[in-house]
């Protein structure tokens, strides 16, 4: 028998037949955490004139070259309405912020230190060339890639786009996730669970850690430990068009564990079963068709810490992203770390911040698989690599965290 492969091997096979899916047009409004498909270059120059940055006057910085200039005001700019005059020696123009410089003008004095007398104003201050005043192209020029591709748009993002002149941008589809728990023990929350049944949980938080992750998702409910019930729900997410199918439970080999038979039944191609982690060792990976299918383990902290590890990556890359990799980072240990087998493990750990401001991370007290009270206690998994020495309390170690 084959050995399980490594962790990082497993997920170089969950992406390596991934592909970014095609790009669409999406309104701007909605665009808050698409991927762009394409750079985004912009399609005017801003600002598009000098414009003053105050509210003030505009001058020649000749005039103003010292305190109490005495100037004849001509005219007035406001924000969107352009002075058709020129400013000639001894003559301002009132303006306002966003108002464009009219000709002649070079400098802004702030109406802080200007005294209106009628048609004329005195400055008590002298000004600068140039003071005030937002040179046209400042921000950016036509035609500057300001945006690029595999960018997930931010709130700041959806601003520059627009000034940039685009009603909407081109983005990667959002993939769709099928959602599928199988096992003859599960009953949906609020059910009263009847003698050896359980209340069915991972769909909820593996359902929004894909839609935090951009992606839709289609709950494809809850099937029985029947090979036709297993086979008929695989066509319906066949039918719903989904990316991912993500099964939960019933994936490794038990006699009543029948995802495998069913997809195989169906014509999945079996990228891999097994990989040497804890939790998650029966995870299981393949392609059905178009569909990429991740067979989770049944038990709830597997489940959800085999998503964050490999349907994460699976879903930025269909979606265009570069960002790949689950970050980690050093801390240091809040208890000592026993002497780790061949396995990879991913301990459920508490993060908090010493006096020194370093970050500590306290594995929880136990680490069952089955167990979701301390799961939801952990911040993050602290990582042990394969044979790992013993660490005390105190020593070196790295973490993920959790997403919330």
């Amino acid at each position: 028998m084959a050995a399980p492969l490594s962790v990082a091997d497993a997920l170089a096979r969950v992406l390596d037949p991934a592909a970014p899916l095609p790009a669409e047009t999406v309104p701007l409004a909605q665009a808050h955490g698409r991927v762009l498909a394409e750079d985004l270059a912009a399609r005017r120059t801003q600002p598009p004139d000098d414009v003053s940055a105050m509210d003030g006057y505009a001058v020649r910085a000749a005039d103003v070259a010292a305190p109490g200039a005495r100037l004849r005001v001509i005219g007035e700019v406001p924000a969107g309405r352009p002075f058709d005059g020129t400013v000639g020696p001894g003559e301002t123009a009132r303006i306002f912020t966003g108002g464009v410089m009219p000709a002649g003008a070079d400098t802004v004095v702030v109406q802080e230190v200007a005294t209106r007398d009628g048609d004329t104003v005195t400055f008590s201050a002298a000004g600068t060339p140039g003071r005030h005043v937002r040179r046209r192209g400042r921000d950016f020029a036509t035609g500057a890639v300001l945006l690029r591709r595999g960018r997930r748009l931010t709130m700041r993002d959806l601003a520059l786009a627009a000034a940039m002149n685009h009603p909407a941008v081109p983005a990667h589809r959002r993939p769709r996730v099928g959602l599928l728990a199988t096992g003859d023990e599960l009953v949906p929350p609020g059910t009263e669970p009847g003698p050896g049944r359980i209340v069915y949980s991972n769909g909820f938080a593996i359902g929004a850690l894909a839609r935090h992750e951009g992606a839709d998702t289609i709950d494809l409910g809850i099937v029985p430990d029947r090979l036709d019930e297993t086979v008929a729900a695989i066509r319906r997410a066949r039918a719903e068009a989904v990316d991912v199918l993500v099964t939960t439970g019933g994936a490794s080999v038990g006699d009543y564990d029948l995802v495998q038979t069913a997809l195989a039944s169906e014509g999945m191609r079996l990228a891999f079963w097994k990989i040497a982690m804890r939790p998650g060792r029966p995870l299981m990976s393949g392609r059905l068709g178009e569909v990429h299918v991740l067979g989770l383990p049944g038990n709830p902290v597997s489940s959800f810490v085999t998503a964050v590890l490999f349907l994460v990556p699976l879903l930025r890359r269909l979606q265009g992203r570069g960002d790949l990799s689950i970050p980690d980072e050093p801390a240091i240990a809040g208890a000592a770390l026993k002497e780790n087998d061949e396995r990879a493990d991913f301990l459920r750990a508490m993060l908090s911040t010493d006096a020194e401001g370093r970050l500590v991370a306290t594995p929880v007290t136990d680490q069952d698989s089955s167990l979701l009270a301390p799961l939801g206690l952990a911040d993050g998994l602290l990582l042990r690599a394969p044979h790992a020495a013993p660490v005390p309390a105190g020593g070196p170690c790295r973490v993920i965290r959790l997403p919330a």
